[in-house]
């Protein structure tokens, strides 16, 4: 979440024309609606008065002429937002818990990323009081590159090689080569088929992989995903895996789902990717499977903890990538400011808003 806050700001770039419609994005990205219209929750009478923070200012003044009714109110830190949130009927941009706390008259907060599980600590927006609505699916294109692109460095042998760059040594020794190995033709399975499962799947199917997916709520999925398990069958499936994707949120059922017990069903030198949350991992387990080899390698963007102890044990592997929660940079941005501005309309209207946050299901 820290690395996302880093970015909020350049999601605000008012200056720049979005290219992308909303309906277009709705219907790419498979955007849904809250079941119920905001007007209908205890306390909206219209968007009378709104903070924001991590944008710049004259973004906030470029968002008045949006919304021409509407107060915005200025925060400069979460600090400066307690003192301003008094009586403001939304915030856009933290779910901190003094500020949703300091805010009496509070309907909605609109965070900029799609991780939910910290929000739903605050006890206001986890029994669900507060309507809270996040980015879900709006990083999930370029998540699932990040999540391909680990895949064929390991699955080419380039960690090692890279580490061999340090040394200015040319080597084709065998040693280093046969572990080297087409990933057209192996079979990937996708733990979590949601937004960013979906585009790892995509781009597994487009390279000539053989998909396989898990989900909970449901065996529906995309032409290019050839079977889609519900959670309990994970264990069956991932045995038929040569590389597991995890794109799994954190909620209580998830938590530390990956376990001993998972890693001792993998097939044998499968590769392992995760741009899920690190907590669904559990790290020792994980650890002892890449010592064992039952894990060939692992591509790890998310980790349990965050950061990563400079002397953890994952960083001395030779097979193993690892980069900080980095997977979402570089994406579409104009998304994430296409459906801000289309939640702050439907706001401001007492209509349905987009990705609100399920505080049961915890996503």
């Amino acid at each position: 979440m820290r690395a996302i806050f880093g970015i909020a700001l350049l999601l605000w770039n008012m200056a720049a024309a979005a290219e992308i419609s909303i309906d277009e994005l709705v219907r790419d990205a498979g955007i849904k609606e809250g079941a119920t219209a905001i007007r209908e929750a205890a306390g909206w009478q219209g968007a009378r008065k709104i903070l924001l923070t991590r944008v710049s200012a004259e973004d906030v003044d470029a968002l008045r002429a949006l919304l021409p009714g509407t107060e915005l109110v200025h925060a400069l830190s979460d600090d400066d937002a307690v003192g301003k949130a008094s009586d403001v009927d939304a915030i856009v941009g933290t779910c901190n818990a003094e500020v949703i706390a300091a805010a009496n008259n509070l309907v909605w907060v609109q965070i900029f990323w799609a991780g939910a599980e910290s929000c739903l600590a605050v006890p206001r927006v986890g029994s669900g009081e507060v309507i809270m609505t996040n980015m879900q699916k709006m990083s999930a294109p370029v998540i699932g590159e990040h999540a391909v692109a680990m895949m064929l460095a390991l699955a080419r042998g380039l960690p090692t090689y890279a580490k061999r760059m340090q040394e200015g040594e040319w080597s084709r020794q065998a040693d280093l080569t046969s572990a080297m190995f087409p990933v057209s033709g192996k079979t990937m399975l996708v733990v979590g088929l949601g937004g960013i499962g979906t585009e790892a799947a995509k781009r597994g199917a487009a390279l000539g992989m053989r998909v396989l997916g898990t989900r909970n709520s449901s065996r529906e999925g995309p032409p290019f995903v050839e079977y889609v398990g519900l959670a309990d069958e994970l264990l069956e499936l991932v045995a038929e895996a040569d590389v597991i994707v995890n794109a799994l949120p954190l909620t209580p059922a998830t938590r530390g789902l990956l376990d001993d017990e998972f890693f001792a069903a993998t097939k044998k030198g499968a590769l392992f990717v995760n741009v899920g949350r690190g907590a669904t991992v559990t790290t020792d387990a994980l650890v002892a499977a890449l010592r064992q080899g039952q894990i060939g390698g692992a591509g790890l963007d998310v980790t349990e903890p965050e950061p990563l102890p400079t002397q953890h044990p994952l960083w001395t592997f030779d097979n193993v990538i690892i980069t900080p929660h980095v997977a979402g940079r570089g994406g579409e941005r104009e998304r994430h400011m296409v459906l801000l501005q289309e939640n702050l309309r439907r706001y401001a209207a007492g209509d349905r808003l987009l990705n609100v946050v399920d505080p049961g299901r915890g996503y």
